[in-house]
């Protein structure tokens, strides 16, 4: 059986450190010899929250020899997500709120029920909004005998966690992996072929995810082909206009596909708590008061919509700016590998029809529309403004 940091695609070093600490953990008895804060950070795709979890999992494994074997209850039950004593923190909206993090604190503050550790787990802590870090901040200064913190941030950068909350976590360190890495994972763990690995893991941006979405996802690819087709329209005008209609569709679309499945289990279990299809004396009256807890449902669930679609708005920017990056890249006949090597004959062609600078400025207009959306610009007047930005440089050229 696979141990519990098999996911981890191209981070040896990070696993390395990871189960030396857990074997530390371990051996001490307490958390006295180990830090109580970690940080995980890392681009996206490089398994910071795997990392994490595996971490967790390594932490409560209950079998001899090296901690995270994968075949223990602690360990499958970590790593399904159902450990008493692992809690994960995963924003369904755009921020973590203080109080969802005040409540968090008080839970983690117990003793461990069933296994070592109370380990908490915080995804995107760079979404924590300025109370939620405080509060969580108050509890790391001082925190439980046997309680440790796992956070996961792209960066520990100020900008994504707060400098003081960062200076008190160990900080992990992982990579964007290799494409050769990440075709292995598809070919041994997914079964897909060579030829469609391959091109998988050289077009994802080193996102292990991202490969395999747009290996095994038809409408994932038709995205992206819609997205990058979008720099040969950007000289005109109108196509430029109809370019910022397709992003806004292909980011909906995104965004309806991830969340449609997860929103109708949610509701459907939430209705079977709330008593829909008892017979019972007192159901109908039960389902009358749960018009509180869907109407919240709901709230969350939008929420978390918006988050997604932004989500999807970068990746289509980041897709998109990968272009003129390749496009740039053969302005100086640099040697360097290409983001899209699928579409490199677009690359050399916009090379052909723009400078160098009008490139650098296109660029520039993307990074700029993504920092518009981080705060809350609308996406339809964001992504129109950069369009008609992308289509002046296009025709200065």
């Amino acid at each position: 059986m696979a141990n519990v940091f098999s996911g981890l695609v191209g981070q040896e070093d990070v696993v390395t450190e990871l189960i030396s600490a857990a074997e530390a953990a371990r051996g001490a008895g307490s958390l006295s010899g180990m830090t109580h804060a970690w940080l995980f950070t890392g681009p996206p795709g490089s398994g910071r929250s795997v990392a994490a979890q595996s971490f967790a999992a390594a932490l409560q494994c209950t079998q001899p020899g090296l901690p995270g074997c994968g075949g223990c209850a602690a360990c499958a039950s970590v790593m399904h997500g159902s450990h008493a004593d692992v809690r994960r923190v995963i924003p369904e909206g755009l921020s973590i709120a203080v109080s969802e993090m005040r409540n968090i604190v008080q839970i983690a503050s117990r003793r461990p029920s069933v296994g070592r550790w109370q380990v908490v787990i915080i995804e995107d802590a760079d979404r924590l909004t300025e109370g939620a870090a405080n509060a969580l901040l108050k509890v790391v200064e001082e925190p439980p005998t046997h309680t440790v913190f796992l956070l996961c941030a792209p960066s520990p950068d100020p900008q994504d966690i707060a400098v003081t909350l960062r200076s008190r976590c160990r900080l992990v360190v992982l990579r964007t992996p290799g494409a050769e890495a990440i075709e292995a994972v598809l070919r041994e763990r997914d079964g897909l072929d060579a030829e469609t690995a391959r091109w998988a893991a050289s077009v994802c941006g080193g996102h292990v995810g991202r490969a395999r979405r747009l290996a095994t996802d038809p409408l994932a690819r038709e995205r992206r082909a819609k997205v990058l087709a979008i720099a040969r329209e950007a000289s005109r005008p109108a196509a430029a206009i109809n370019a910022a209609d397709e992003i806004l569709a292909t980011a909906s679309d995104d965004a309806k596909t991830v969340g449609a499945e997860l929103n109708e289990k949610e509701t459907e279990e939430l209705k079977t708590a709330l008593g829909a299809g008892g017979t019972g004396r007192g159901t109908a009256g039960a389902l009358r008061g749960a018009a509180g807890a869907l109407k919240e449902l709901e709230r969350r669930q939008k929420s978390r919509a918006t988050r997604t679609a932004r989500d999807a708005f970068d990746r289509a920017l980041m897709d998109l700016a990968g272009l003129y990056r390749d496009a740039l890249a053969f302005s100086f006949d640099a040697s360097v590998p290409a983001t899209h090597p699928d579409v490199a004959d677009t690359a050399q062609q916009i090379a052909r029809d723009c400078r160098p600078e009008a490139l650098l400025r296109s660029i520039d207009a993307i990074l700029e529309c993504r920092e518009a959306l981080d705060t809350n610009v609308k996406p339809e007047l964001a992504i129109t403004a950069m369009l008609a930005e992308l289509s002046a440089q296009m025709r200065a050229a």
